[in-house]
C-alpha cells in the first residue's frame, strides 16, 4: 500500500473523508484489498460501509443460493426472485455493492475458502468472516498469521438481537493523538485459538456473558456437526447440560451464563437488522483504523446486546503469553 498517490478523481470524491482522517489515511484505504466471506445481514452493512469509504478492491464469497432467510436481513439482496433466481448471494450483493462506489473494485471468488492455499490469502490485507465452524475460523485466521506480510483477520457474527466481534491484527502498531501530540503505541494479539482458549477462570469477574454462552452454542454446534444456527428450542437441554460441564470444566459459577440468554439466543437464530447496522458499523470503523494505523483499535472482542443497548470491549489475552 506504500508508495502511490491518491488521484484527483479519488481527491474530489473523498474529500470530506480527507478533512476527518487525512490524506494518507485515505490512501492506505484506497490501496488495500479485503476480503469477506459469509453474506449475512451484518456483513452487509460492513460491506456497504467500507466501499463507501472508499477501499481499493473488495472480494466476496459465499456460493449459497438465495433464500427468503438471506434477503430478509441482508437489504443487498433485492425480495425480486426476477433479480437473484439463479444467483449466488455473493453474486446478488457485489451487483448492488457496485452501485455504491463505482472506484471500488468489487468481485466474487467462488469456492471453500478454508480449502485455498496462502498465496490466495496473500493477495489480501483484511480477511473477515462470518457464518462459519469454530474449526474453520481457527483454520482461516492461522493461514493468516503463517503470511509473511500481515493480514488482519475479523470474525463477525449476529443471533437475533446479539452480535459478536473477534479482532486478530497479530502484532499492530498505530498513531492516536492525545491532547496536541501524536503518539506511536503498538498492540500484540492473540489468535482466535489462543483466544478461545484461555481459562474461564482466568477472565475478569464482570466478563460479558454473551462470550460464554456464544462459546457453549459454538460447541454445541461443532460437536453435533451442525452448521452455525442450525439449532432448535429441542436442543435446550444439550446445551444446558454441555453449559454445566465446560462451566464445571473452568470453574466457573453456572449462573454466570444464564439459561434465558442461552434460551433466547437458540430460538432467535435469524439476525436482526437494526443489530446488524450496530455491528456491521462497529466492524467497519474498526477495520478503516486497522487499514489507516490510525486510532486505538479494539481487542479482541466486542459484544452488543440490544436488550441494554450496550456494546463492550472484552480483551481476552493470554496475560503470561502476553507478557513473553
Amino acid at each position: 500500500m506504500d508508495g502511490e498517490e491518491l488521484t484527483e478523481q479519488e481527491t474530489a470524491l473523498y474529500d470530506r473523508q480527507i478533512r476527518v482522517w487525512g490524506a494518507d489515511a485515505q490512501r492506505r484505504l484506497s490501496k488495500s484489498h479485503i476480503l469477506v466471506c459469509g453474506m449475512k445481514g451484518t456483513v452487509a452493512e460492513f460491506c456497504k460501509n467500507i466501499v463507501l469509504a472508499g477501499v481499493g478492491s473488495l472480494t466476496l464469497m459465499d456460493d449459497r443460493v438465495v433464500t427468503e432467510e438471506a434477503w430478509s436481513a441482508n437489504f443487498l439482496i433485492p425480495p425480486d426472485e426476477n433479480v437473484y433466481g439463479g444467483k449466488t448471494i455473493a453474486e446478488v450483493c457485489c451487483d448492488s455493492l457496485k452501485d455504491f462506489n463505482p472506484m471500488v473494485r468489487v468481485s466474487v471468488e467462488k469456492g471453500d475458502l478454508s480449502s485455498l492455499d496462502g498465496e490466495f490469502y496473500d493477495k489480501f490485507d483484511v480477511v473477515v468472516v462470518s457464518c462459519c465452524s469454530v474449526t474453520t475460523k481457527k483454520l482461516i485466521n492461522e493461514k493468516c498469521r503463517k503470511l509473511s506480510k500481515r493480514v488482519a483477520f475479523y470474525t463477525v457474527d449476529c443471533r437475533d438481537s446479539c452480535g459478536e466481534i473477534f479482532v486478530d491484527l497479530q502484532n499492530h502498531k498505530y498513531s492516536k493523538q492525545k491532547i496536541e501530540e501524536t503518539i506511536e503505541c503498538q498492540l500484540q494479539y492473540p489468535s482466535f485459538e489462543e483466544a478461545i482458549s484461555v481459562p474461564w477462570r482466568a477472565l475478569p469477574r464482570k466478563a460479558s456473558k454473551l462470550y460464554f454462552a456464544l462459546r457453549v452454542l459454538e460447541q454445541f454446534e461443532e460437536a453435533e456437526g451442525r452448521s452455525p444456527g442450525e439449532i432448535s428450542i429441542a436442543d435446550l437441554p444439550a446445551v444446558l447440560k454441555l453449559k454445566k460441564e465446560l462451566c464445571e470444566a473452568n470453574a466457573l459459577n453456572a449462573s454466570h451464563v444464564t439459561d434465558s440468554l442461552l434460551e433466547r439466543l437458540i430460538i432467535g437464530t435469524r439476525e436482526f437488522p437494526p443489530v446488524c447496522a450496530v455491528v456491521g458499523g462497529i466492524l467497519g470503523q474498526e477495520v478503516i483504523k486497522a487499514i489507516s494505523c490510525k486510532g486505538e483499535p479494539l481487542k479482541n472482542f466486542f459484544f452488543f446486546d440490544v436488550m441494554d443497548g450496550k456494546g463492550v470491549v472484552e480483551d481476552v489475552s493470554n496475560p503470561k503469553k502476553e507478557s513473553k
